[in-house]
């Protein structure tokens, strides 16, 4: 009850209700904030953290639960604390939670596996500034919208789950003591990418590494060292500085090819370069790697990059001028042994080493760019990567805002991952569903990626077909005709009527006599489930079915490659089969906890016998 007059109750009322007032000011300013920084972009991609001054801020942070997103209004960026028994602050970072960095919240807290909201993470941290050098926050992924404030002040917004992203702070950061704020948010909506359907886990959180990074006022900002386009003894590539207002010298060297190379920039900082070297060229079988050095007058970069041509000619892809057929499996972002999403260096060795040990010279990373970490050691290791951007089943294709956030994601993961010889491929889409719109959509990306990177190619995972008759399949897709390599997924003897004695007769219609990777094929066992070989879920059933697929792919003329699905378990909220799939894809070759299922050595002797072949015939 508010009366106007008598007592103390007036006073207190006009206070409750300008409260009330300041709050709910506070919370349309904060909405109509998040409105206009929706679509808010980093300036720019800091290119090879490793060989940079950093510092890491990995390790335990304290968090904040925030399922209703009250975070923005109580302020939660300002770490506010209450300085006297009468002040009142709703939230405590330091009495809170904590959570591992990097990682995911939904493997580090039971009750956090299906969570799908809010959580503010909270690093508090020591920095010494260097004399006139600059500073930004790195993050290697964060899923999926992360807004970031570094002592109480914003410094930026962030949308897509596995791509980096960076934010200058050098006006920010003090020296001292300091806190760095994150609220990350990984709800699935239509407009993003991925949009609401996925099958595989929506890890949410910090799941990559973050860190500081200082660099001078004028630095290499990036760089792309490769060999010109068709030629096996030419190098081309350009290198950018950030904050150059005049022309710099830029120095390369290759010390052990013997290069060493004056380049001068423009005004703005960049500079082209195309000269003849003769290298030992980077493949599977001897994975060379240069260390290369850029250097100016205030920065030095140091990178090991290999040096190798990727292409396509009529149904072949060839590398280093070599018709070359890919041996792989795909390979989900999850972790071996312990569950939750894959971030480590032990966990990338195992995942690649299996790879390895099937007898594989390539791997499909699905549904979304995986860590640098994997991709720089497919580079050593010599596995050539497909790499896939999120563009993933129903997408808002009429969206402007989506497509440009598919083209902002394509833009950072070839950004990060464009100097690695083991990258072969660039994938814009898989399995997307069949619409007018669609394919303009894709065509934008297709165009995005070529206008990028011209030197790798383009595909996608397709999988509209047609049955002009019982023993015949036809690729139905106009995306296909401006792909360089076609992407099949099919599950034939899996899904559907057909038994998996249907591919032993199965005829194949392709279009455009282009190369074909079968990008996905396969079936589920659970490890240990063991009985005939028509009985699905047994170990029996899926090496059976590999049997009947691997026969008939091999027959396809175009086939220039296999990537079966998927080289390990993963966790999905799509696979509901209690006592058998338990919130798991069971498609792997091997179990979450590392078992081998009989289906694994099918593959690998199947792999081991074309290896052979190949090694017979000099390829």
């Amino acid at each position: 009850m508010i009366t106007s007059t008598g007592g103390q109750r007036a006073p207190q009322a006009k206070i409750i209700l300008s409260r009330l007032c300041r709050r709910f000011l506070l919370l349309a300013t904060c909405a109509f904030a998040s409105l206009v920084h929706a679509t808010e972009v980093p300036a720019l991609l800091l290119q090879n953290i490793s060989g940079r001054s950093t510092t890491d801020l990995d390790g335990t942070w304290q968090v904040i639960v925030d399922q209703f997103e009250a975070g923005a209004g109580l302020r939660l960026y300002e770490n506010a604390k209450a300085q006297t028994p009468h002040d009142l602050v709703e939230y405590n970072f330091d009495a809170s939670g904590t959570l591992q960095v990097p990682g995911d919240w939904n493997s580090q807290r039971g009750e956090l596996l299906f969570y799908e909201d809010s959580i503010w993470y909270k690093k508090s941290f020591s920095f010494t500034k260097r004399s006139k050098s600059r500073v930004f926050v790195y993050f290697g992924a964060a899923n999926y919208r992360a807004t970031v404030y570094l002592n109480g002040e914003r410094v930026g917004e962030h949308q897509g789950g596995f791509t980096p992203f960076n934010f200058e702070v050098t006006n920010q950061i003090h020296d001292g003591d300091n806190f760095l704020i994150v609220e990350v948010n990984n709800q699935r909506k239509p407009e993003n990418v991925p949009g609401l359907m996925t099958d595989f886990w929506n890890y949410g959180g910090l799941t990559r590494n973050v860190s500081l990074v200082e660099v001078p006022q004028t630095f290499i900002q990036d760089y792309w060292i490769q060999l010109a386009k068709g030629s096996l003894n030419e190098i081309d590539g350009w290198v950018k500085l950030e904050g150059a207002n005049s022309p710099q010298q830029v120095t390369l060297e290759i010390a052990e090819a013997g290069i060493k190379r004056q380049l001068l920039t423009d005004d703005k900082g960049y500079a082209h370069f195309h000269f003849p070297a003769k290298l030992t060229l980077w493949s599977p079988e001897n994975p060379k790697l240069y260390e290369v050095m850029l250097t100016t007058a205030s920065d030095a970069v140091l990178d090991r990059i290999g040096f190798r041509s990727i292409e396509a000619r009529g149904s072949k892809i060839f590398l280093n001028g070599q018709p070359i057929l890919l041996r792989g499996i795909c390979l989900h972002e999850e972790a071996p042994f312990r569950g939750g999403k894959a971030f480590s260096e032990e966990d990338d060795e195992t995942l690649l080493r299996w790879v390895r040990e099937l007898g594989g010279n390539y791997v499909r990373l699905v549904h979304y760019p995986h860590n640098e970490k994997m991709v720089r050691l497919a580079d050593r290791l010599g596995l050539l990567v497909w790499e896939e951007i999120p563009v993933y089943w129903a997408t808002a294709w009429e969206n402007p805002a989506t497509l440009e956030n598919a083209k902002r994601q394509l833009d950072e993961v070839i950004a990060r991952d464009h100097n690695r010889a083991a990258v072969a491929l660039w994938s814009v889409a898989n399995e997307t569903p069949l619409d007018p719109a669609r394919l303009v959509f894709l065509q934008a990306l297709v165009s995005q990626a070529r206008s990028l990177d011209n030197t790798r190619l383009i595909t996608a995972a397709l999988n509209h077909f047609d049955r002009p008759a019982p023993d015949t399949i036809a690729l139905t897709d106009p995306l296909a005709d401006v792909l360089d390599v076609i992407g099949l997924n099919e599950y034939l003897g899996w899904y559907g009527p057909d038994r998996m004695e249907a591919c032993d007769a199965m005829k194949w219609i392709l279009p455009n006599g282009k190369p074909l990777i079968a990008s996905e094929f396969g079936g589920g066992a659970q490890f240990g489930n063991h009985g005939d070989l028509d009985t699905r879920w047994t170990e029996e059933f899926q090496a059976n079915l590999y049997k009947h697929q691997l026969a008939m792919l091999r027959k396809i003329p175009s086939l220039a490659g296999y990537s079966p699905w998927v080289l390990m378990d993963f966790r999905s909220p799509r696979r509901l089969l209690p006592g058998v799939q338990d919130y798991y894809n069971r498609k792997g070759l091997i179990s979450d906890r590392g078992n081998r299922k009989q289906a694994f050595y099918v593959l690998q002797e199947f792999y081991g016998r074309i290896k052979q072949a190949a090694d017979a015939a000099g390829n």
